[in-house]
């Protein structure tokens, strides 16, 4: 059989990571194997436990999620991280996406969408609830002005006419099968497109592509 997905659960509260644990650690196919009660508590731990996926709140003592995402990812075999947030959070959690953190999840996910989130992030897709992505990536980009970054607008600059099709779609919170739908084409013709949007915007994942497309302008709220 296949190991059981390890998973690292960071919260400050005890009842959250209770209910986190149970939730998973009923699947065979994933495994609860470090908690942690801040950031600093959760680098620790990390640096001895091997994990797959790790589950980080951002408001906690000592050190905050977004201080430990950023630590995390910048080491080499970084676990994938996805953040836990509520809307009050809205401006951490894109500074987190923007340290490594592969995607984000309500707090009040269904179970089954946490599940189904956490086998997605193991198997190297961002995606994570796309109509959540698409709702939180709009509230957050309101507050922001748009980058005049050179190295972004470039790399932009540098996608083709399709590349950037599928980067707005992806920004618009579809799946691959839905870009491959909505263009008529195969869904590998999409995963090519969609490692190459990744590529030359020098994106580590979906996710932060499409934190690119709304700094730049390329996607606006609402659109």
């Amino acid at each position: 059989m296949t190991a059981p997905i390890r998973v690292a659960l960071v919260d400050d509260q005890q009842l959250v990571r209770a209910g986190l644990r149970m939730v998973i650690d009923s699947q065979e196919d994933l495994t609860v194997v470090v908690e942690a009660s801040d950031g600093a508590q959760a680098l620790r731990l990390l640096a001895d436990h091997r994990v797959d996926v790790v589950l980080m709140d951002v408001r906690m003592p000592t050190m905050d999620g977004l201080t430990a995402t950023a630590r995390l990812t910048a080491s080499p075999d970084a676990p994938t991280v996805v953040v836990l947030t509520t809307f009050d959070l809205d401006e951490y959690v894109l500074e987190a996406i923007r340290a490594g953190a592969s995607g984000f999840l309500l707090k009040d996910t269904p179970p089954e969408e946490l599940l189904a989130a956490v086998r997605t992030v193991h198997h190297g897709d961002a995606v994570i609830a796309p109509s959540s992505t698409r709702r939180l990536l709009e509230h957050l980009v309101t507050a922001l002005p748009a980058s005049s970054a050179p190295a972004q607008h470039a790399a932009l600059a540098a996608l083709t006419d399709r590349e950037r099709e599928v980067l707005v779609l992806m920004a618009r919170g579809r799946s691959n099968t839905e870009i491959a739908a909505d263009l008529f084409v195969a869904e590998t013709t999409v995963k090519t497109h969609v490692g190459r949007v990744l590529a030359k915007l020098g994106a580590r994942d979906r996710v932060q592509a499409v934190v690119t497309a709304y700094e730049t302008g390329l996607v606006r709220p609402g659109a």
